[in-house]
C-alpha cells in the first residue's frame, strides 16, 4: 500500500533524525520529528491512525499503537524500527541514509500469506516412564482426551484413575503433525478395568494403529521424528527437568482448536530434476530437509506442507526453481534488497554492508547492542529474514551486485546450517572475493566485534536490477561482478556447469536428450546431432547416470559468455540413406557397425534379404517384411464372401 505519511519520533531525543532528507529519499511525506508519540504526544498518534495510511517509525510501542487502532476500529498502522537498527549508534556519520533505506523497505507492499487450517480436537498420546507419564495425564486429562502409552513391562500403580486411558506397547512407526498424527504399535495391550485385585491386560497384539492430534513425549529414548523441535504438535521434554515438563504441559493444553498453518514452499513438479526413467539425478532438497517433509515421488519430489517447518534450505539449493520459498516469495526478497541499496545511494555514495539475520536471535542481539553497546555500524543495513537458510548464493550475489560491499549472515542456534557452507562458497567463488561471510555471534559484544572489525574496500560496480528467477539473477549479478565473458570454475555440487562428451564413445543414441529435465541437451530433427545449451544445465547428473556408453561427465562452472545462451554441437554425423527410398535415417556409423556385427553372426541375419532390413528406414522395413515369403503378418486364405445365391442354393424348395 502507499503511505500518505511517516510519523517520526526521536525517542526522547535519544537519536538524530533528518526528516527532510528521509522524505526526499523515500518519496513519502514525513511529519516533524516528535519525541514521545507513545505518551505525551499520543493525541498526534491517534489522529494520524484515524486518518489512515500512516507508518510510525517506532516498533517498540507497536502494541500500544494497535490498541489505539482497536479503539478507533481502524486498521493497525505499519511500524518500522529505525531506532535500534539505525538511530542508536555511537559511531558517526549520522545514519540518515540507513534510516531512509529501512523506511523505504518497510513501505514495500507485503505479499499475502498462504495458509491452511489445521484442526486439533485435543486427543493426546503421552509417552514416558510410568510415574512421569501418569502425572502429566492427571494434569491434562480435564483439558485434553488423554491416552498414556507405557513400556510393555511397566506396572500400574494401585490408584484407579478412569479419566484417561492406559495402554502398553512399543511404537513401530509415527508420521504426521498437529491434528493428524498416525502411529502404529507392536505388542499393544489394553488395560482391563474389571475384576478384583491388580489390573490385568489384554494379550499383546501387533499391527495396532491410532490417530491423535498431539503427542507429548516425556520418554528417555530418542525422538520419534527427525528435527523434533520443528514438528508441530510433537512436544518433547526432558523428564528430569521440571521446568521443561511444565512448559510442555502448558503448550499441550493450548493446542486445541483451529490453527492457521503457513504454506512455506511452492512446488512446480514439471521443473523438478530428481529422476527420469528410474535414474536418480538431483537429491539436493532431499539431502537437506531436516523434517523429512520432502520425499521422492516418481520423476519428481513431493512436499508435505503439514510437516514442512519452513527452514528454506530446499529453496536455496534447488537448481531449477522447482522448489521455491513462498512465505514471502523469492522475488520479494530481491525487491527488498534492491530497495535498501537504491535508497541508500540517494543519500550516501559509499557502499553499505548488508547484515542478514532472523527475527528472534539476530533481532535480539541488535536490540541489545543498540541499547547497551555500540549499536550497528552506520554502514551496516540489517535485513530480517523469515527463513535464514533460504538466503542462498543467488540472494547474496544479488546484494553484492545491487551495491552492497559485503554480506554478513548472522546465524542463530536454530538455523539449519548444513547447506549454507556450499552457498557461501558458491557466492564467494562467483564474486571473486570473500565478500560473503557467516558469523555465529552469541552475544552483542561478539556481534560488535565482528561488525566493527576492519574490512577491505570493494570496487564499485554498476548496480543491477535483480529481476527474474534465482538462476537468472545469479547470472546477471555474476556478469556485473566479473568480466562479461569469464568462465568461473565452481565447487562440486554447484547447480551450474557444462557437460563434457567423450566423442569417440558416443553413439548418438540421444537417450540423454529425451530424459534431460531442463532441455539443456537437444537434438536436431534434420540430422544426427547432439547439442548442448550450457545456461540451461542443472548439473543434476541424470544424463551421466543413464548414458549406456558412459560418455558424459559433468563440469561445474559458470560460463558468462554469450555462447552459453545458445546450443552448441557436441557431436554430429552423417545420416544413413535408406537403400530402398533414399530417405535419411539413423546414424551412418551405427548402421554400418550393426550390419558388420550382425551379418552372418546372428540367426536372424543369415541371408542377404534379412541383412538389408537393417539398412532400411522404418516404412520400407515394414513393407519389405510384409511382402516377404515368411511374412509374420500373413494370415490364412480369406474365406469367400457368401452371396444371395449361396443362401438360395441351400433352400429345400430348390
Amino acid at each position: 500500500m502507499a503511505y500518505s505519511k511517516i510519523l517520526l519520533c526521536d525517542c526522547l531525543k535519544s537519536q538524530s533524525i533528518n526528516a527532510e532528507q528521509i522524505e526526499s529519499a523515500t518519496g513519502i511525506p514525513c511529519s516533524k520529528v516528535h519525541s514521545e508519540l507513545c505518551r505525551s504526544e499520543a493525541a498526534i498518534t491517534e489522529e494520524a491512525i484515524r486518518d489512515g495510511d500512516v507508518m510510525i517509525a517506532c516498533s517498540q510501542e507497536q502494541h500500544f499503537f494497535e490498541e489505539i487502532a482497536g479503539d478507533l476500529e481502524t486498521d493497525d498502522p505499519r511500524t518500522v524500527d529505525i531506532r535500534d537498527r539505525a538511530g542508536w549508534v555511537e559511531a558517526s556519520p549520522p545514519p540518515t541514509a540507513k534510516m531512509a533505506a529501512l523506511i523505504a523497505e518497510a513501505a514495500l507492499p507485503q505479499p499475502g500469506e498462504k495458509v491452511v487450517d489445521v484442526t486439533s480436537g485435543g486427543t493426546c498420546l503421552i509417552l514416558g516412564d510410568t510415574e512421569t507419564a501418569l502425572s502429566a495425564a492427571e494434569d491434562l486429562c480435564d483439558i485434553l482426551s488423554i491416552t498414556v502409552l507405557l513400556d510393555p513391562d511397566a506396572e500400574l500403580p494401585l490408584s484407579d484413575d478412569r479419566r484417561f486411558d492406559i495402554v502398553r506397547g512399543r511404537i513401530k512407526s509415527a508420521k504426521g503433525s498437529l491434528g493428524q498424527f498416525q502411529l502404529s504399535f507392536d505388542a499393544l495391550q489394553e488395560r482391563i478395568p474389571g475384576g478384583r485385585g491388580a489390573f490385568s491386560w489384554t494379550a499383546p497384539r501387533s499391527g495396532g494403529r491410532t490417530e491423535c492430534d498431539i503427542v507429548l513425549d516425556l520418554g528417555r529414548a530418542g525422538p520419534l521424528f527427525p528435527a523434533p523441535e520443528k514438528r508441530e504438535g510433537y512436544l518433547r521434554a526432558d523428564p528430569g527437568s521440571i521446568q521443561a515438563r511444565t512448559k510442555a504441559l502448558l503448550e499441550a493444553s493450548q493446542l486445541v482448536g483451529t490453527f492457521e498453518k503457513p504454506i512455506y514452499i511452492k512446488l512446480d513438479e514439471h521443473l523438478c530434476a530428481h529422476s527420469r526413467a528410474q535414474k536418480t539425478g538431483c537429491t539436493r532438497c532431499l539431502d537437506l530437509c531436516p523434517t523429512g517433509a520432502i520425499t521422492p515421488n516418481g520423476d519428481h519430489v513431493a512436499v508435505d506442507a503439514m510437516t514442512c517447518a519452513g527452514c528454506g534450505n530446499c529453496s536455496a539449493v534447488c537448481p531449477s526453481g522447482a522448489i521455491s520459498y513462498d512465505a514471502p516469495p523469492v522475488d520479494h526478497t530481491f525487491k527488498r534488497i534492491e530497495t535498501l541499496a537504491s535508497t541508500w545511494r540517494k543519500l550516501d555514495a559509499n557502499a553499505p554492508r548488508l547484515l542478514v539475520h532472523d527475527g528472534s536471535h539476530g533481532a535480539d542481539l541488535i536490540r541489545l547492542s543498540a541499547r547497551y553497546g555500540k549499536g550497528l555500524p552506520t554502514d551496516v543495513i540489517p535485513l530480517e529474514m523469515t527463513a535464514l537458510a533460504s538466503f542462498g548464493h543467488a540472494e547474496a550475489l544479488a546484494a553484492l551486485a545491487a551495491g552492497f560491499a559485503t554480506v554478513t549472515i548472522l546465524l542463530s542456534p536454530k538455523t539449519e546450517k548444513d547447506g549454507m557452507p556450499l552457498q557461501l562458497g558458491l557466492a564467494n567463488t562467483v564474486a571473486g572475493q570473500d565478500r560473503v561471510q557467516l558469523i555465529e555471534a552469541v552475544d552483542p559484544d561478539a556481534l560488535e566485534t565482528d561488525l566493527y572489525s576492519d574490512h577491505d574496500e570493494v570496487r564499485a560496480t554498476q548496480p543491477i536490477l535483480p529481476l527474474g528467477s534465482r538462476r537468472q539473477v545469479t547470472r546477471l549479478a555474476a556478469k556485473a561482478l566479473n568480466e562479461s565473458d569469464a568462465v568461473i570454475a565452481l565447487p562440486s555440487g554447484a547447480p551450474y556447469g557444462a557437460v563434457n562428451l567423450n566423442v569417440a564413445a558416443c553413439t548418438l543414441c540421444l537417450s540423454c536428450v529425451s530424459l534431460c529435465p531442463s532441455g539443456a541437451l537437444k537434438e536436431n530433427p534434420d540430422m544426427p546431432q547432439l547439442r548442448f545449451q550450457e545456461d540451461a544445465c542443472l548439473q543434476c547428473g541424470i544424463c551421466a547416470n543413464l548414458c549406456p556408453e558412459s560418455a558424459l561427465t559433468l563440469e561445474p562452472r559458470l560460463n558468462l559468455g554469450d555462447e552459453a545462451l545458445a546450443p552448441v554441437v557436441l557431436k554430429e554425423e552423417e545420416p544413413f540413406s535408406c537403400i530402398e527410398c533414399g530417405k535419411p535415417f539413423g546414424v551412418r556409423s551405427t548402421v554400418e557397425r550393426l550390419t558388420e556385427k550382425l551379418a552372418g553372426n546372428h540367426s536372424m541375419f543369415q541371408d542377404n534379404k534379412a541383412i538389408k532390413l537393417i539398412q532400411m528406414c522404418d516404412d520400407c522395413r515394414v513393407n519389405s517384411v510384409y511382402h516377404s515369403q515368411n511374412n509374420p503378418f500373413a494370415m490364412g486364405e480369406r474365406p469367400r464372401v457368401r452371396t444371395t445365391d449361396d443362401y438360395i442354393s441351400k433352400r429345400r424348395d430348390h
